[in-house]
């Protein structure tokens, strides 16, 4: 069953707020009060976008979100689903992170997780992940600047290199939390040059991503340390912990 958009609260999303989490968010408040249903369909991806005014690009990666949080379920050629509340794993409430400490903590449990995805994608990725990731890469080097479509690209990426582990579980709790901490991404726009944090971020990724299409397992897990060192240091994020 899908659910009549008239009875939902939606509103034009504003071009300065990140796009996918702000729509990930309003869809997530209309499942919280029960506008949206366990078992109902989401509308459609050009139908969303449409009454949002944002891309469908946008509107997947706000999917994908809801997804990684367990509040949707997607079927291939069908569309995504409300989930059953027992399904739903633990979420983090809007505004926990902004607690420096937690922002730490959660960075600290990405960081171990990335590593490891990394090189296992290494290992068992496919010619149809490699593709997804050179797609996500090349959505990022060709948006110019740091843009909200460079940031959604970003965070495709990584999902990308997740899903090539073939391990549900990185896709599913990378995905989760890359999610969460993409303010990093807002946050190193505003404290370094443009074009710097452009071209060092797409280095880092073409390094990790040369070295998954090698299948160099070390260098990729190598590859991806120093590109997690590197953004937790474009936001004056200590990792000398971890």
């Amino acid at each position: 069953m899908s659910i009549d958009l008239g009875q939902l609260n939606f509103g034009q999303i504003r071009r300065s707020e990140h796009l996918p989490a702000r729509i990930a968010a309003q869809l997530a408040d209309e499942i919280s009060q029960g506008r949206l249903k366990p078992g109902e369909r989401l509308p459609t991806e050009h139908v969303l976008a449409k009454t949002l005014g944002v891309s469908r690009s946008v509107v997947r990666e706000a999917i994908a979100q809801l997804r990684n949080e367990g509040l949707v379920e997607t079927r291939q050629g069908v569309g995504a689903f409300v989930s059953e509340p027992s399904a739903r794993p633990i979420r983090i409430k809007d505004g926990e992170l902004s607690e420096p400490q937690s922002f730490r903590a959660l960075f600290q449990l990405r960081v171990p997780l990335e590593i490891e995805a990394a090189g296992l994608a290494a290992v068992h990725h496919t010619s149809e992940d490699l593709a997804k990731i050179d797609e996500a890469l090349s959505r990022m080097t060709g948006a110019g600047k740091w843009t909200e479509q460079g940031i959604v690209a970003d965070l495709a990426f990584h999902r990308a290199v997740a899903e090539a582990t073939h391990n549900e579980y990185f896709a599913l709790f990378i995905g989760f939390i890359a999610e969460r901490i993409s303010m990093a991404i807002d946050a190193a726009r505003s404290r370094a040059v443009l074009e710097e944090i452009v071209e060092v971020t797409i280095a880092e990724h073409v390094r990790l991503r040369d070295a998954i299409a090698k299948r160099d397992g070390a260098g990729a897990r190598e590859a991806m340390r120093a590109h997690l060192h590197g953004a937790a240091s474009r936001i004056d994020l200590s990792l000398e912990q971890f």
